[in-house]
């Protein structure tokens, strides 16, 4: 992946030290799409190893 420059610092601020993969993203998204997430109602779901918590 190309990334920019910097982002190496952010990535150690991230408490899993790793940026996200597409297919983590991909499976959260298809969570929501299915009944299993049926009684989810409102919520902000953050994507992001930890870093805002």
């Amino acid at each position: 992946a190309i990334l920019s420059p910097g982002t190496d610092k952010i990535v150690a601020e991230i408490p899993m030290r790793r940026l996200g993969t597409p297919e983590e993203v991909a499976r959260t998204i298809y969570f929501l799409c299915t009944d299993q997430s049926s009684y989810v109602n409102g919520a902000e779901i953050q994507i992001n190893g930890g870093q805002h918590v």
